[in-house]
């Protein structure tokens, strides 16, 4: 097993708990280990700091598996797989989902890898080298411990091109038709196409967000905004909504919408495939007013050098979804972009409010579900931030 050695000084936040090593914190970037290989990692005065997979091709260059001589082989696996398990079925029982994070990356001790359950149908992701060189490995362990249907890889993601890794999705266990999963969550049914749907298939994440929903939706007229699969709106509905209107951009997606609204027997909504700025325009400029207004756009930026644009795209956003509120209303709002922190966006709410002259009373704020864990240590496993405002003029 080939050694890196650290700069000096550069050991003290793999020391408190980051497993991340940068190229420039490395005294040399051999040019000779392969991507994905496990490399044994040495402090500046050599001392043992850990085994990982290296990547010389990827600003990240070093990903921390275990800061013992631990290889990545079954066993290991097998262990973080079943301690992950372990934490979700403590988190969640059958009754009310059938559907759930089961490995968060790096805060499960799993950097680069994300793996979702979708009732009998298993979902993964790989984010580097390493882990794409273990995907057969991956597949097998979560074979043996699950017993899946199915296993769908989505490897699509652009964060794959950092790692010179190329892009693709594919079956790799079971039959494509079993790829087509109902799950259910807290009395609410959907059908999720976890190869054609975005990212793996379902958004995990929104999930105790969408119950609060129920909470605001009593008689109220609904907006559901970059409504994906319906789940914000679908949640209205069933806390007693007496309208939704679902917008998302993408034709497929509100297909899904409209699938999973009838499997539950609502009939009070419409969809409006469009443009969320453009389509929220419009609605200004005629008028329209809603009790609840949602909105949960995708990340509006994937790099820190674009956060000013994306807080004026979040401006923006929010301004428009005021003004169509009724005095009195609620809105619900998100951001999933990591490099958006808290303070940014709530503050970033409260200029649109101004802009809009309205009066917001936060009446709810969260983050990231149980299953979406955030490692203290890395500031980078928390992404998600979400609030509901109670709007007065």
């Amino acid at each position: 097993m080939h050694s890196l050695y650290l700069k000096p000084k550069e050991h003290h936040r793999i020391q408190k708990g980051h497993l991340w090593v940068f190229s420039n914190e490395l005294e040399n970037v051999p040019r000779d280990i392969a991507a994905g290989e496990t490399v044994k990692l040495f402090s500046h005065d050599k001392k043992f700091m850990g085994t990982g997979f290296y990547n010389p091709h990827s600003l990240i260059s070093f990903r921390l598996l275990s800061h013992s001589d631990e290889q990545p082989d079954k066993d290991f696996f097998l262990k973080k797989f079943t301690e992950a398990l372990k934490l979700r079925e403590k988190i969640y029982n059958p009754e009310e989902t059938n559907a759930y994070r089961l490995v968060h990356g790096e805060s499960d001790g799993l950097p680069g890898l994300i793996i979702d359950r979708f009732n009998q149908a298993i979902v993964v992701q790989a984010f580097s080298a390493g882990m794409e060189i273990h995907l057969p490995l991956i597949c097998d362990v979560l074979e043996e411990l699950l017993h899946p249907e199915v296993i769908v890889l989505r490897n699509e993601s652009i964060l794959r091109e950092l790692e010179g890794l190329p892009l693709y999705k594919d079956i790799v266990r079971g039959d494509k038709a079993r790829a087509l999963q109902t799950i259910h969550d807290a009395g609410i049914t959907f059908e999720v196409d976890l190869f054609e749907g975005q990212k793996t298939g379902f958004f995990l994440d929104q999930r105790e967000n969408r119950r609060i929903i129920r909470k605001f939706s009593e008689d109220a007229e609904v907006l559901d905004v970059f409504t994906n699969d319906g789940g914000f709106a679908l949640n209205a509905l069933y806390g007693g909504a007496r309208s939704a209107i679902l917008v998302d951009a993408s034709k497929e997606a509100l297909e899904r919408a409209d699938r999973n609204a009838q499997l539950n027997s609502f009939s009070s909504y419409s969809l409006v495939t469009a443009d969320a700025f453009d389509m929220l325009d419009k609605m200004v400029d005629a008028k329209e007013s809603f009790d609840l207004v949602i909105l949960d756009p995708p990340s509006f930026t994937k790099s820190r050098k674009n956060l000013p644009g994306a807080l004026k795209g979040y401006k923006r956003l929010n301004k428009l979804g005021l003004q169509l509120l009724k005095n009195g209303g609620f809105l619900a709002t998100a951001s999933c972009s990591h490099h958006v922190s808290e303070e940014d966006f709530l503050q970033t709410v409260h200029q649109a409010a101004l802009a809009a002259g309205c009066q917001l009373r936060m009446v709810y704020k969260n983050s990231q579900p149980f299953d979406h864990p955030v490692l203290l240590s890395m500031p980078e496993t928390s992404y998600l931030k979400f609030a509901c405002f109670y709007v007065t003029r």
